[in-house]
């Protein structure tokens, strides 16, 4: 198997495990960092997703209150990136074995 079909077939689960581990390695409380914001970048205020890092990496500190308050979808995205990446280790496609190629 080719280096770039390992990649495209692998990608999105390896993005988003190493996205939640970042998250979970971070403290949310600190100091603010930069932003992949792209309506921040233009200088609004105001974005529906802001603040969905922070309630997830209070949610994996134990801290669901600031979790909350940081963003009341928190607990639901958490919850759909986990079972994407069950979907994505363990779907058929995924598998190591000969028959998934």
């Amino acid at each position: 198997m080719s280096i770039r079909k390992i990649f495209n077939r692998y990608f999105e689960l390896i993005f988003w495990i190493v996205a939640l581990a970042c998250l979970a390695f971070t403290n949310p409380a600190g100091e603010s960092h930069f932003s992949l914001c792209p309506l921040k970048a233009f200088g609004i205020t105001w974005c529906p997703g802001c603040g969905l890092g922070h309630a997830i990496s209070y949610l994996f500190h134990g801290d669901i209150k600031n979790s909350f308050h940081a963003h009341w979808l928190g607990v639901p995205v958490l919850v759909v990136l986990v079972y994407r990446i069950c979907k994505l280790a363990i779907g058929h496609k995924y598998r190591f074995d000969k028959q998934g190629q």
